[in-house]
């Protein structure tokens, strides 16, 4: 994986038990990062992390797939009801708590934070809406702890990502100071790694 622009410093994550994390990242996300998301949400899910995440396929899927398995609590961010409803065939009850839709407050946040809110037909306004949510949670007032994703381009503040959600979350993340982990950096990809191994030691 490349390092990307600039070399950045992965950002020091201390993860804790309840902490609200978002898992985030292009379709087009690699096998090896998908592997690397599903390894960490799993072994953030048994510390008690809540995942944020918007079930697109690709990154998001990993990610809750990852959180599943453990048996963790998710927070799942839709653009519509029944979005990708048969990504969610292992559901548990209770497990997944779901906002259906996005609000008009995320609408308003979303519009603001997007270079072309003004060019994207109604389907993509629900999904860039929704990534408003996956940062700052259902009332929009309780950033995430961090992100972790994977762009093509290896961003950290969404501004060469304007045509996918991704970008979106990056640049809603960098307006409130939330850290990013994006694991098509080398350095940043080494770091999630070991804050997936250390994890597993910790709840073994």
């Amino acid at each position: 994986m490349p390092e990307g622009r600039g070399d950045v410093p992965a950002p020091a994550l201390e993860p804790r038990a309840g902490s609200r994390y978002a898992g985030v990242g292009s379709r087009a996300t690699p096998a090896p990062a998908l592997a690397l998301m599903r390894g960490l949400a799993e072994a953030l899910g048994r510390l008690r992390c809540v995942l944020r995440t918007g079930l697109s396929p690709g990154a998001d899927q990993a990610f809750y797939a990852g959180a599943l398995a453990a048996h963790g609590v998710v927070e799942l961010y839709l653009p519509w009801p029944g979005f990708e409803a048969d990504a969610r065939a292992r559901e548990r009850a209770g497990a997944v708590r779901v906002l259906e839709r996005p609000t008009r407050e995320a609408y308003e946040l979303a519009a603001a934070a997007h270079p072309g809110w003004g060019a994207l037909a109604d389907s993509e306004r629900h999904l860039r809406a929704r990534d408003a949510h996956e940062i700052l949670g259902p009332e929009l007032d309780t950033p995430a702890a961090f992100v972790v994703c994977w762009t093509p381009c290896a961003s950290l503040d969404g501004e060469e990502v304007v045509a996918e959600g991704t970008g979106q979350a990056l640049r809603i993340a960098r307006a409130h100071s939330v850290p990013v982990l994006n694991l098509a950096r080398a350095q940043h990809a080494r770091l999630a790694a070991g804050l997936a191994v250390g994890l597993e030691s910790r709840s073994s």
